[in-house]
């Protein structure tokens, strides 16, 4: 699932390799496109998180749910990726931003899609070249598979709050936010019912995912035939776990797209605080 900057060296220029850009700041929503435009790896294109990896936010659904997915295709093609691309995806070094990209090409079904570990700053320290230029492909067609298994509807979610079903649900998010100590964004402080707190930041490093051994140390508690959830704040955090995870050797890990944002938008649900 993740490729390095030398493998990239190798293959930039493979003509049946695709290079992403979804560099994004939550706190200026312009910046991925500003830095992209500046400067990015040679021949990439850039997805952008809020205009081309979500939705338009509604009352539910989340901060960033899923994007209609006819206008998702649309922009895959347009980049000129049809299914037998190789797919090679970076952000800043976060790998958030990046994680969702990756997380919906395997909704579409995609199979040959990659993460850059260490992302832009790894590329940039290995003195890799940049270019301004925006590419321009010639448009594809591509013909999704959804994977709807690696998605956790509502219902899943409020079975395990409800006691009703014992599936690990893994919160994404810092501790501080899973205990209710502190909420910079959402409504209600606090965590889902029957949730464990697993930060996603402790499986990326300095801008680096740790290695399966570590990920398995990391998920040790947890039994890899089991089917495990994993949520955040927005569906973007969380990916990085779901890849941890599926780095460690679990098969079936789903998303809760919506995540926690979705959840505090029922009057209804209850929420737990430490």
């Amino acid at each position: 699932m993740l490729v390095n900057v030398n493998w990239l060296k190798d293959h930039m220029h493979d003509e049946n390799v695709r290079i992403i850009d979804s560099r994004f700041s939550l706190g200026n929503p312009d910046r991925g496109r500003e830095k992209y435009n500046q400067s990015h790896i040679p021949g990439a294109v850039f997805f952008d998180l809020e205009k081309d990896l979500s939705g338009l936010a509604k009352k539910h659904g989340g901060r960033h749910p899923l994007p209609n997915m006819k206008n998702f295709l649309r922009k895959v093609e347009d980049a000129g990726i049809d299914n037998q691309t190789t797919i090679v995806i970076y952000d800043g070094e976060e790998g958030a931003f990046a994680g969702r990209c990756w997380w919906l090409f395997h909704y579409i079904g995609h199979e040959n899609v990659y993460l850059l570990n260490g992302g832009f700053a790894a590329w940039k320290k290995a003195s890799g070249k940049t270019e301004s230029t925006v590419p321009i492909y010639p448009s594809s067609s591509y013909h999704p598979n959804f994977n709807e298994d690696i998605v956790a509807s509502l219902d899943d979610v409020r079975s395990i709050a409800n006691g009703n079903r014992d599936t690990p649900l893994i919160d994404s998010r810092s501790r501080e936010r899973f205990a209710g100590r502190e909420e910079p964004i959402d409504r209600i402080p606090g965590h889902i019912p029957g949730a464990i707190n697993l930060p996603w930041t402790d499986g990326v490093k300095n801008g680096y995912f740790i290695g399966p051994d570590e990920q398995n140390e990391r998920f040790s508690e947890l039994k890899k035939e089991d089917p495990i959830i994993v949520y955040c704040g927005s569906g973007v955090t969380a990916t990085p776990n779901f890849i941890g995870l599926k780095e460690a050797g679990f098969a079936n890990v789903k998303l809760y797209v919506g995540s926690y944002s979705d959840w505090v938008s029922y009057e209804n649900h209850k929420v737990e605080k430490e």
